[in-house]
């Protein structure tokens, strides 16, 4: 299981492994060259749930959830080309919030995947 004393990588390697062999989900365009959106992120029935992008984990999710989050101050929302268009359903988990990733993920596979 990762700390919090891992550097964001490390975490999402762990995330990565923990989920690879969970029924549906996988993690394409890991392999050098693999370009796109949510390259290397982790994928369910085929849909993103959740990637790293620098340094940051980013999750979708529902809206009124990112809400609750960034009401909180656990981040903000996903905005892929930095042009101030900001994705309604993905957070960018802040750096130094303490919630745990692999629940949070296990929030977005539950979304992603249908199961809501």
């Amino acid at each position: 299981m990762p700390t919090t004393d891992d550097g964001p990588r490390e975490r999402f390697a762990d995330l990565v492994a923990d989920y690879l062999g969970t029924d549906g989900v996988t993690c394409p365009g890991t392999e050098p060259g693999a370009r796109g959106f949510g390259r290397g992120g982790l994928k369910t029935g085929g849909k993103l749930f959740a990637m790293l992008s620098h340094d940051r984990l980013v999750l979708k999710l529902p809206a009124s959830r990112i809400n609750a989050l960034l009401d909180e101050g656990h981040g903000h929302r996903f905005d892929p080309r930095k042009n101030g268009v900001e994705m309604r359903e993905w957070l960018v988990l802040d750096p130094d919030s303490d919630l745990d990733w692999h629940t949070l993920a296990e929030e977005a596979r539950a979304f992603v995947g249908g199961s809501r």
